[in-house]
Formats: structure tokens, sequence, C-alpha cells
């Protein structure tokens, strides 16, 4: 299943003017909103925490390793002289990385549906920004908007969940999965004739098989996608067929 590395900002000292807090307690909220997605659509994470900092971030990314993506979540500001008179989200990634740059088209292109200024989000190679010059998994560093510019930061704050599902949704686009929405995480039952119950990287019965669920076994459900559910066993995250589990 698609792992991703998720790196919510940890600049406690960027301050929205909106004096709703800081970069990185919004950015930690937005990565809070991403989480249900992530799991109802399969999507393996690990989550930097707040007392790291970005260098720390990096290091366990790359000590984990076997990400898939390197997703960072920031907030921006406009250049001395032009504080608060900038809008817009930019999607960074490592020029010479195909995989970062699709991964960045694939999220600008569901968060242009929720901006107010589809314009405005754009993608951008660089060489300058950590985050995106150090993982060893493609790199996507997203700035969502200004948070020195009031629209912006009131944007962040009260489209929080319209951003995270866009977010989702373009992962989902990027690894070539479903998009699945979010339920109540639910416990159900293996129930099958005796045998394993086959737990697959996509929804499909040709697909790989990720792991077998003994008869009987409990497992995490997540989601559900056309006969499918998103299940959670174990370290084993991957689809199962629904008329096998009982709910």
């Amino acid at each position: 299943m698609p792992k991703i590395y998720l790196s919510p900002s940890t600049q406690e000292w960027n301050q929205y003017i909106t004096q709703s807090g800081s970069e990185e307690l919004q950015m930690n909220l937005l990565a809070d909103a991403l989480e249900p997605y992530l799991r109802s659509c399969a999507i393996v994470f690990v989550r930097n925490k707040p007392e790291m900092t970005a260098a720390s971030s990096i290091r366990q990314s790359n000590a984990i390793g076997g990400f898939d993506l390197h997703l960072a979540l920031h907030s921006n500001a406009a250049g001395e002289g032009s504080e608060g008179t900038q809008r817009g989200i930019i999607a960074f990634y490592y020029p010479t990385s195909r995989n970062g740059e699709r991964a960045a088209q694939t999220i600008c292109d569901e968060l242009r549906k929720v901006y107010p200024l589809p314009d405005k989000v754009t993608t951008r190679a660089t060489t300058t920004l950590g985050e995106v010059r150090q993982p060893r998994a493609p790199s996507v560093l997203l700035e969502i908007g200004y948070h020195d510019n009031y629209a912006d930061a009131q944007w962040v704050e009260t489209h929080r969940p319209a951003a995270a599902q866009a977010i989702a949704m373009g992962l989902t686009d990027y690894f070539g999965i479903p998009f699945i929405y979010p339920t109540a995480e639910q416990t159900g039952v293996v129930t099958t004739s005796g045998g394993a119950l086959l737990l697959r990287t996509y929804p499909s019965a040709t697909a790989t098989v990720a792991a077998r669920i003994p008869n009987g076994a409990s497992v995490s459900v997540y989601g559900a996608w056309e006969g499918w559910y998103v299940v959670h066993y174990g370290g084993a995250v991957g689809y199962a067929a629904a008329a096998y589990i009982s709910l």
C-alpha cells in the first residue's frame, strides 16, 4: 500500500494575522483533518511531532525509509516590504523528481477546486527548501495560503475539511487508488468457510495479496468501496472483500 511521511510545520513562531495561533498549530490541525482520509483510502502514514524540527523530520523520514512520498504542510508569508499583499497555494517539488512533480500537480488540481483563487494554485520546482531537497522519497512541500494575509489565513482556518479532502483526492489520484470517504472506525470479524481472507493492495480479486487474515480474526474497517472494505489488520493495510467481514 502507498506509504507517506506526513510533516506538518513545526514553526510555532509564525503567527497568523487573524490571531488564531501559529503556522505549526494550523498545519497540525490540517494534518488532523487529513488523517481520516488517509486511513479510509488505505494510505499508510508516519507523522512528525510538533516538538520536532524540519531537520529532525527529514532525518526520521530517511531513517524509517520506504516512503512513496514525503509530504510537508506549511503556510506562506510574503517577503519584506510586501507583507500581507500576496495570496495563493504553491506546491514545491525537486526539479529532477518526476514523481514529486506529478504529486504536486495532482494535489494542486484538487486544491484549485476549493481555493477561491484557482489561478493562484501553482506548482514550482526548487532546490533551496530542505524538505524538498533532502528526503530520499519523492517530496512535495505545500505552502497553503499566506498566513500574513487576512483572507488567506481565514480561508485556511474555515476550509480545513475541504482542503484536507482535496489533498487526499490528489494523493489517491497520484497513487492510482480509489478515493474513499472516511467512516467511523468499525470492528469487523472475518467470516469465511474456514480459510484465510486475502487482504489485497487494490480492490480487485487479481490484485497482489498483502496479508492473509485468519477466519474469526477481528479487523478495523475504515471505509467501503464497491463491495470492498478498507481493512487494517495488525501492521497490514489493504482491501478485503466485504462479503467475508461481519460488522
